[in-house]
């Protein structure tokens, strides 16, 4: 069966891989979990960040290669370890608050990835950092659900924090809780050096709601409104009189000492600065906002624009890191160039020096995963593809990152290529041996072009590197039943040789194509549109392979919010049979699909995936992650 020997392949990999030291060599900070999953992972499947290193198509090695990508990141720098150095925080999901230390200095900054859930704190759909009681400590400000501002204090120690719901609420000087918009993200600052604490709103008609510190009950601020129109302030994006989602930051720009402002909005594709042209304890900005100029011009994204200044030099002047949540201006666009970094020169103008501030494999949203040996080395490669081209938005592409050995002996994943078929969304590539040439062949799903087949025809003489030629055989082009974002996996369920086709669609179902043709001429003939009844929400992501060692292949099931499900196949070669096996609980990330191969040489199977932030994630079986058959 070409599973088999795609699996054989995979086992080899793990074999060159024995020699690699899992994951990094730090420790974990205090206070934080241990590096897993979200969840529901369990204890059986670690994700692992740091495990193979990787390369981009110059030959630069990736900082946090399996990181999994990023689509809206959050960030926030705050020194919460008190080691003198800023450590990053950064939000990708909702309500999950990522954690990277900074194990550089003040003045060279290296970030390391240590959790996707920092001491497993709920924090709805933004977060702040921002010492509120005064003891030198930072409490974390955070939204609940819906629209109001909680706070996390924290009852442990500067180096050792441990964080504790301390309120629902924050409340005003009536006792009253303050709603706060849930798609902007308040901000809290000393404006006027009073020594007291001011807090802004931005509202989705471009205002800002300006309260003002009054009391302390218990410790805690209450506030008083001053005004729901802070200092006349009216942000018009510019599309016509379009305002929306926000994020502010305070900064002092011109270095007089007073705090202006920086506002990035969903229908403005820069960053819009407004000078506070008094000084403490007075401010003015009631001026006009200008976009964020730079040497190279404005910034410009697609909108929705996060500014976090940031002092990542260690010498007292802000950087600025600005997260792209994608607005009003094409957000396919940023869908991996998302979070830029921009350093303050000695003249007080930012430089950009990236747009990927953690940077790591990307490759656009909704990433789907096949591992095959597609350029002929004997070790199996990395394919890739996405919901569409960053560079093309007419079409999706295909990625291929190829494996090849190290100077020590460990793979390496190097990105060889890239490919666009069919003209079509939403590419899910399987691959295995239809066409009896001893290569790989791709089955690509895609959005509403229902299932394409593309015989490999070899690469041509004297050219290994990269994708092979594809032509595409339109006589097998499968229809789905209906519904859409087909996700094909092959695997030999018959035991006669043959590669059978299962896809997933939007629906939830799975569906069953048996290959009845020949080792040279496949045919697809549809068996069963909704296999064993098996529905697992929207967005099935099947995966075939024998992950219990009963030698039937068996159904892994991915679905969009990232649960996995293994249907344990209890049938024979005539009748294939697949019954859920409730005690299998395995939580990813939402739209990808879980791929068992085994990267680390334990001898069990690990988890490959994509996901919805567009990169690639691993997930290293640390044993008894897959029932015995």
């Amino acid at each position: 069966m070409m599973w088999r020997s795609l699996h054989a392949a995979a086992v080899a990999l793990g074999v060159a891989a024995a020699v690699v030291a899992c994951g990094s060599s730090e420790t974990p900070s205090p206070g934080t979990p241990s590096p897993a999953g979200p969840p529901g992972t369990g204890a059986a499947f670690e994700r692992d960040v740091y495990l193979f290193d990787a390369y981009d198509a110059e030959g630069r090695r990736y900082d946090h290669p399996w990181l999994g990508g990023l689509l809206v990141p959050r960030p926030q720098f705050v020194d919460i370890d008190n080691d003198g150095d800023p450590d990053l925080f950064l939000q990708e999901r909702s309500g999950e608050l990522m954690f990277f230390e900074n194990i550089g200095s003040a003045g060279s900054p290296d970030f390391r990835w240590r959790t996707d859930r920092f001491q497993d704190l709920e924090i709805g759909q933004w977060y702040v950092f921002q010492d509120l009681t005064g003891d030198g400590r930072k409490e974390l400000m955070s939204e609940l659900r819906f629209s109001y501002m909680q706070v996390y204090r924290n009852e442990g120690t500067l180096e050792e924090p441990r964080f504790e719901l301390a309120l629902d609420s924050i409340r005003d000087v009536e006792g009253r809780p303050i709603f706060a918009d849930r798609q902007n993200i308040p901000y809290v600052t000393d404006l006027d050096c009073s020594g007291t604490l001011d807090l802004f709103l931005g509202r989705v008609d471009g205002s800002i709601t300006h309260l003002r510190e009054a009391e302390r009950v218990d410790g805690w601020p209450r506030f008083e409104r001053v005004t729901d129109y802070f200092e006349n302030i009216a942000i018009i994006g510019q599309i016509g009189s379009m305002h929306g989602a926000n994020a502010m930051a305070f900064i002092d720009m011109t270095g007089n000492g007073a705090l202006d402002l920086l506002w990035g909005d969903y229908f403005e594709p820069s960053v819009l600065l407004i000078e506070n042209t008094a000084t403490c304890p007075d401010y003015d900005l009631d001026n006009p906002p200008e976009p964020l100029y730079t040497p190279d011009g404005n910034i410009s994204t697609s909108g929705h624009n996060v500014p976090v200044p940031a002092d990542l030099g260690g010498e007292g002047d802000m950087d600025l890191v600005v997260g792209v949540l994608g607005g009003a201006f094409n957000p396919n666009l940023t869908a991996s160039a998302n979070l830029h970094h921009y350093e303050r020169g000695a003249d007080g103008l930012f430089r950009k020096q990236t747009e990927q501030f953690l940077f790591g494999v990307d490759i656009g949203e909704e990433s789907f995963v096949e591992v095959a040996d597609v350029t002929g080395n004997g070790r199996p490669d990395l394919v890739g593809g996405n919901k569409l081209d960053p560079a093309n938005t007419r079409t999706a592409r295909l990625y291929l990152f190829e494996n090849r050995e190290g100077e020590d002996g460990r793979p390496e994943f190097h990105l060889a290529d890239t490919i666009s078929l069919a003209q079509s969304y939403n590419y899910a590539p399987a691959m295995g041996e239809l066409f009896g040439s001893g290569r790989p062949d791709l089955v690509l799903g895609t959005w509403n072009d229902g299932i394409r087949v593309y015989r490999n025809l070899g690469h041509d003489e004297g050219d290994a590197a990269g994708f092979p030629r594809f032509e595409e055989v339109e006589e097998l082009a499968i229809e789905l039943p209906r519904g859409s974002h087909g996700t094909p996996a092959l695997g030999d369920l018959t035991g006669n040789g043959l590669l059978d086709l299962v896809a997933g669609r939007s629906s939830g179902h799975v569906a069953l194509w048996q290959n009845t043709g020949t080792a040279e001429s496949p045919r697809f003939e549809l068996v069963d549109a909704e296999l064993g009844d098996i529905r697992v929400g929207r967005r099935s992501a099947p995966y075939l392979a024998d992950v219990t060692g009963d030698g039937r292949l068996d159904l892994l099931v991915s679905q969009d919010e990232g649960a996995v499900l293994l249907f344990r196949n209890t049938g024979n070669a005539a009748e294939p049979r697949f019954e859920l096996d409730e005690d299998f609980s395995v939580s990813l990330f939402g739209l990808g699909r879980a791929v068992p191969v085994d990267l680390d040489g334990s001898g069990e199977l690990d988890l490959v995936s994509g996901n919805k932030s567009g990169g690639i994630l691993i997930y290293r079986n640390r044993g008894g992650g897959f029932p015995d058959g």
